[in-house]
């Protein structure tokens, strides 16, 4: 490596850039990996615009308490409209807490796509509907 670096820089320089690269190149990669990484993964996330298409009361199949506690969370099996079933999770306490026999959920709508997706809401969301 140190020929090729002196090829390239020259031999006195080389000397240097071969120190640096020792000590520092692996951790300098390692933070440009990282970094088209985590970009790589921000655009490639991105499923576009939503909208909001109702607040629904749901019955609830089964909830389970994050790690025993309702105050860390809760993952629940809800009941849907059209009849089928999906599991919705939250870690908002005061939310998790609203989750019983039946619950409040947020149905939205990809724009582009037009999959649904839930998430829980406060109770008094689906009163106002």
């Amino acid at each position: 490596m140190l020929n090729v670096l002196s090829a390239v820089f020259g031999p006195h320089r080389a000397v240097s850039v071969y120190a640096f690269l020792k000590t520092w190149g692996l951790g300098l990669a390692g933070g440009v990996v990282m970094i088209v990484i985590v970009t790589f993964l921000f655009l490639l996330g991105d499923e576009g615009e939503h909208a909001h298409e109702a607040f629904l009361t749901v019955p609830v199949l089964s909830a389970t308490a994050v790690n025993g506690d309702l105050k860390n969370g809760v993952i629940a099996s809800v009941r849907l409209p059209d009849g089928s079933a999906t599991s919705i999770t939250s870690t908002e306490s005061q939310i998790s807490q609203t989750v019983g026999t039946t619950a409040c959920i947020e149905k939205r709508v990809y724009v582009e796509s037009g999959e649904a997706r839930y998430r829980f809401k406060l109770p008094r969301l689906c009163e106002d509907s």
